[in-house]
């Protein structure tokens, strides 16, 4: 079996920051017991963020990570720092009221300040910068939307927004568009490593290629590895995208989402250096990627989402992304990079950092990011070092994994996201895609139904087969061939698996299983 290239444990496509930094730092697997304060599992933004919080405050602290360092979703993102918050103010103030879009404004206004704070004490280099963004309406939008909007944004306390006619940028016609003040961006990689050596400076221990398979908390908290080694701690933190740890509650409440991203090329100085997104749904996210030594800076543009695991064709989602770029961006060229990302949707608009529910006080969770996983990823470890350390926080009880937020836009999502992942069981009762593994091409996969059994077969580029079992060990959903990043990707929880059925993403915890 090949062994995976550890900066692509969550798909096959290279994105745009693998490709213009150096390889992160790589560490030592776990190989003995050790005792910590805090045990921090997953080392992306939020991981390492947390590391480093609690490592200024004195903890000891040791970090997990199965893989590599950005291995993940961290690695994946396009990297906007913003509080122009996906799900809009308005729907923000229905669900949360006029203090909780407030506190939501405040929440990632701050996550990107301590970004800057961060940057500037550690001397990153890691190309920040504070720049506008433009809220802008596609062909089927309406001015109401940004009037409503920037109502919203002033009661939120975000008093700078102000709408133009134009945002008048280089390159790109927005039409009628909100501004947004002093949002940023930064190269992720550049920087998780400038915050990885500050953990180490601290006295932390990072350790990758190290999986968990078991999160104990209470008065006897721990970790225990595959290899059967435990780190002992007073606390737990789970930071991996999604939780592993929790089985169910958590998996109702958010649900995942593939997006799609691109890195097409443009002449330096012909786009204006800021971020844009606009009102569609699913909405359009743009920012510039400056590149050193070159003519050309890279237009990097996201979007065309869909639920993980029930689209057939993801490569027609880039296409789409091509087209509408080039229809609106006249000066963007060849496509140096194409890749796809995954995102966890909260039910209510607002993800999720505290005690993980129905767990011990000492285990905590971060998950949810939806779009913002940079500002989360960093306002998520701001609240649970606070709650670790017994100190109020102003936004823990608005990002609580435990809250019910009943209201009616909250429980219509509750309901239609449920729906559709029952609807997803019923796979388990067809035949499959395929009838025979004869009919699978060399390099794509697909589901065979074998009696009661439904086979996952992959046959690679030199025609020879490999069978896994199709059902995801999380909650027995079917898995689907994602043809893009050559993985199984389940359509219920969306955890997913490479072409061999090993583990790449949770919530699941364990590779698919053989076939018997």
């Amino acid at each position: 079996m090949p062994t995976p290239n550890p900066t692509q444990t969550s798909g096959t496509t290279i994105s745009s920051w693998f490709g213009t930094a150096a390889p992160l730092p790589s560490f030592e697997p776990l190989r003995e017991n050790l005792t910590a304060d805090v045990v921090v599992v997953g080392g992306g933004i939020a991981g390492l963020t947390q590391a480093y919080l609690l490592g200024l405050e004195g903890k000891k602290v040791v970090l997990l990570e199965d893989g590599e360092l950005a291995s993940g979703e961290t690695g994946r993102t396009t990297a906007h720092l913003s509080f122009a918050l996906d799900d809009r103010y308005t729907t923000l103030e229905e669900l949360f009221g006029k203090d909780g879009a407030r506190r939501a404004a405040d929440s990632h206004r701050s996550a990107v300040d301590r970004i800057e704070q961060i940057v500037n004490k550690e001397k990153i280099d890691c190309d920040f910068s504070r720049l506008p963004g433009y809220l802008f309406l596609p062909q089927s939008g309406t001015p109401k939307e940004l009037d409503q909007e920037l109502e919203a944004a002033h009661r939120a306390g975000l008093t700078d927004v102000h709408r133009l006619p134009d945002a008048g940028a280089q390159g790109f016609q927005t039409g009628e568009c909100l501004v947004f003040p002093n949002q940023g961006q930064f190269h992720i990689l550049k920087y998780l490593r400038g915050v990885a050596e500050a953990v180490q400076r601290q006295g932390g221990r990072i350790f990758t290629r190290t999986h968990v398979t078991e999160v104990h908390g209470g008065a006897e908290a721990r970790v225990v590895t595959t290899g059967g080694r435990e780190v002992r701690a007073q606390a737990i933190v789970i930071a991996t995208n999604t939780p592993f740890n929790d089985r169910v509650v958590m998996h109702t409440k958010q649900h995942p989402y593939r997006t799609y991203v691109i890195g097409a090329r443009v002449p330096k100085g012909s786009v204006t250096k800021a971020l844009y997104w606009d009102t569609a749904d699913p909405y359009h996210y743009i920012r510039l990627q400056e590149v050193e030594n070159e003519d050309y800076d890279l237009l990097i543009v996201g979007g065309e989402d869909h639920k993980t695991g029930q689209e057939p064709d993801p490569e027609e989602h880039l296409r789409s992304l091509e087209f509408w770029t080039k229809a609106n961006f006249p000066t963007a060229g060849q496509i140096d990079y194409r890749w796809s990302g995954q995102v966890m949707e909260p039910v209510d608009g607002l993800a999720y950092a505290g005690h993980n529910p129905l767990d011990d006080d000492n285990v905590y969770i971060i998950t949810g990011d939806s779009g913002h996983g940079m500002t989360h990823g960093t306002l998520g470890p701001m609240i649970i070092t606070d709650l670790i350390l017994g100190r109020e926080n102003p936004w823990a009880t608005l990002y609580d994994p435990a809250r019910v937020t009943v209201k009616f836009e909250s429980v219509k999502e509750y309901v239609k996201e449920n729906i559709n992942v029952a609807a997803e069981y019923t796979d388990l009762l067809t035949g499959g895609d395929v009838n025979t593994a004869e009919e699978v091409a060399p390099g794509t996969g697909a589901v065979i139904g074998r009696g009661p059994l439904k086979v996952a077969v992959y046959k690679d580029p030199q025609g020879q087969v490999h069978e896994c079992s199709a059902v995801c060990p999380h909650l027995h959903c079917i898995v689907h061939w994602n043809g893009l990043e050559k993985s199984w990707d389940c359509p219920c929880h969306g955890s997913r698996f490479d072409a061999y059925g090993k583990l790449m993403a949770g919530p699941a915890n364990s590779d698919l299983a053989p076939v018997e």
